[in-house]
């Protein structure tokens, strides 16, 4: 059907520090399988989806924990990915740790067409936490230790009938990251996430303001720029740190159409008409009719806030 791209977005379940990337790409695929089976165009899997969530573990040298970051893409691990995608007509976007040759770092999302090929790639933009041991929090966020921003901005892709987009984990919380691939006609895009469910400098912030934080930016920035977003997450209790769920479908008006349901591996299948785009984006949201970028300055010229002077 013209428009239509079936979406399965695959929640992991926790995956543990001893888990080798032969499991964990064994229960990725087993997710494929089962989408391709339910007749999905496109299988969407979560940040860092090939291991634990690393940045929660402190080391002196930096270079420790390289074993963490993939060096290739696909390598020895992760071809079966790519072997079954090829082989069954499906694509698939994946969240890892990428090293390159040149021995920089950061926290990666490609998307994979129907014939196996890496035709896109994003690296994490807003990278949360902090780059030092900070004792004083309840457990480390230590992304801006391991990562590097990323270069590339926010890319779009015309793929399977349509233009996608893909965002990581904290990049949701930015409205800009939205707008940028919005001004580019996004028509879905893919976004991963490991978030914690307690805040490690605010231990009275509940788990459920915390989904409610991670549900409202990714339903405003659907709306807001009329595009599909999936958000897949990685779940439940790895390591001794529990993550939220809360994996969904929305829909460009902002609503969630399907949600996981669990913490564990789990697929969530939907019908994204990429048309239900097109009345926003022609009427409330028809940026060439409606911006106006003359007032917007401040966006790109400044980056802390600064209120007027006092009297």
């Amino acid at each position: 059907m013209p428009g239509i791209v079936k979406v399965g977005a695959a929640q992991s379940g926790p995956i543990q520090k001893d888990e080798g990337r032969q499991a964990v790409v064994g229960r990725l695929l087993a997710l494929m399988k089962e989408a391709h089976a339910r007749g999905c165009d496109l299988v969407v899997f979560t940040e860092l989806a090939l291991t634990t969530f690393f940045p929660r573990y402190y080391a002196d040298d930096r270079a420790e924990m390289d074993s963490w970051f993939e060096t290739e893409m696909p390598g020895a691990a992760t071809r079966p990915l790519f072997e079954f995608a090829a082989g069954n007509g499906i694509g698939f976007s994946l969240g890892y740790a990428e090293l390159t040759p040149e021995g920089r770092h950061f926290n990666t999302q490609i998307l994979v067409d129907k014939t196996g090929a890496v035709i896109g790639k994003y690296r994490k933009v807003h990278l949360p936490g902090h780059a030092e041991h900070e004792p004083e929090r309840t457990f480390q966020h230590l992304e801006k230790r391991y990562f590097e921003p990323g270069d590339i901005g926010f890319p779009v892709w015309r793929t399977l009938g349509g233009v996608m987009g893909m965002c990581i984990c904290n990049d949701r919380r930015w409205p800009e990251t939205f707008r940028v691939m919005g001004l580019q006609g996004v028509e879905l895009i893919m976004l991963g996430y490991n978030t914690p469910s307690g805040n490690s400098l605010k231990p009275e912030e509940s788990a459920e303001t915390r989904m409610h934080h991670s549900r409202l930016c990714m339903q405003a920035g659907a709306y807001q720029n009329a595009t599909w977003v999936v958000g897949v997450a990685k779940a439940g209790e790895e390591d001794g740190h529990h993550l939220i769920a809360g994996t969904c479908i929305i829909d460009p008006d902002g609503f969630v159409v399907t949600e996981a349901e669990t913490e564990d591996d789990e697929l969530v299948v939907y019908d994204c008409d990429l048309d239900e785009t097109k009345f926003l984006k022609e009427t409330t949201f028809n940026f060439e009719a409606h911006r106006r970028v003359e007032h917007y300055r401040l966006i790109a010229d400044r980056t802390g806030a600064k209120p007027p002077p006092e009297d």
